[in-house]
């Protein structure tokens, strides 16, 4: 019955279907065209009409059509125009061909980079007089850096201290003059950044190892213990003037000596450790002396009873030879003529 209905609609439709004109065929498609257009026209207005009268009326000109293609591209089109104004607010990047244009935020956006934390650190920077374009921050930015901690640290130097408890169990630094006698030392390092080197620069670890290193090598250069104590400021000037902020972040602005205290008397214990191994040396060279002279008197005792022998053995041949010597008749022949003599 349905098969039946629907054929009965479709002969109904086409006589009509086929009276209309070429004309009206394209009325209709011309309305349809329309339609589709006021459709986007109001998906427009609902989603983008707010936010393009924002930029606007913030004299950020943007094209309706970019807010819809930002969407197309998955861009957040809000953090787009608000960067925008936050930057043209604060007079930055106003150049419309090197300055901040949408376009170049919406590629650094999709590069992976924080669109808002890049503006916010190009204002501050241009609030304090600190040099840096967008190309600048953006590069700093994708290279994984904090641009925005940076350009604080600028005009906000921050404290490292050295040893950094946080990144080594020791809390001190141990130096030794050269009396021997231990210093413990905490330092104090006053850094800012230094926006030209930040890309490729050295982090704080090579600060704080340059700092510690430094420290240790003017301890030891000391005659006395009590000259660092008395003139810490020294080791601040002679580490300072070996230029340890090379090729890093950072830019040194001073070091300061928290604390100094008076370790082990490490010389007068090393005195003590080598004459103890001297003492053993010496009592060790004596009892080799004295085994080699108990080995000496047993070789001449050895000898002595060597000698005996042989003396015994002697002694023991001579009543051997009186016997022969009776046998042989050589006795008595002498005693003959001894007599006749």
């Amino acid at each position: 019955m349905q098969t039946t209905l629907l054929s009965h609609m479709v002969a109904s439709f086409t006589p009509h279907l086929a009276a209309l004109e070429f004309t009206e065929i394209l009325l209709l498609g011309l309305f349809i065209v329309l339609g589709l257009l006021a459709l986007a026209f109001v998906i427009f207005f609902a989603q983008y009409f707010k936010l393009w009268l924002q930029a606007y009326m913030s004299n950020a000109r943007i094209d309706p059509l970019s807010l819809i293609f930002m969407g197309l591209r998955q861009v957040n089109p809000r953090m787009i125009i608000e960067s925008k104004i936050m930057a043209l607010q604060a007079g930055v990047g106003t150049d419309p061909e090197t300055g901040i244009t949408t376009r170049r935020l919406e590629a650094h956006f999709l590069a992976g980079g924080d669109v808002p934390r890049v503006i916010s650190a190009i204002v501050a920077a241009h609030r304090a007089d600190i040099d840096l374009d967008f190309d600048r921050a953006a590069a700093i930015d994708l290279a994984g850096r904090d641009v925005l901690d940076a350009v604080r640290t600028s005009v906000y130097p921050k404290v490292i201290d050295c040893p950094d408890p946080e990144r080594s169990s020791k809390t001190t630094l141990s130096a030794v003059a050269k009396n021997g006698v231990e210093l413990k030392i905490r330092a104090r390092v006053t850094v800012r950044t230094n926006i030209s080197q930040l890309i490729g620069g050295a982090t704080e670890e090579t600060i704080i190892a340059r700092v510690g290193e430094g420290i240790i090598t003017s301890i030891g250069s000391a005659k006395d213990h009590l000259e660092v104590m008395e003139n810490p400021d020294s080791i601040s000037k002679a580490v300072l003037a070996r230029g340890l902020d090379a090729h890093t972040a950072f830019e040194i602005v001073s070091i300061d000596i928290a604390d100094i205290d008076i370790g082990e008397n490490i010389g007068a214990r090393l005195q003590a450790d080598q004459a103890e191994a001297d003492t053993r040396k010496a009592q060790a060279l004596a009892e080799q002396r004295r085994a080699n002279a108990v080995a000496r008197e047993q070789e001449m005792k050895a000898k002595v009873a060597e000698n005996q022998a042989g003396v015994i053995l002697a002694q023991a041949e001579v009543p051997m030879a009186l016997a022969q010597a009776f046998r042989d008749g050589n006795l008595e022949t002498n005693g003959k003529n001894s007599s006749n003599r």
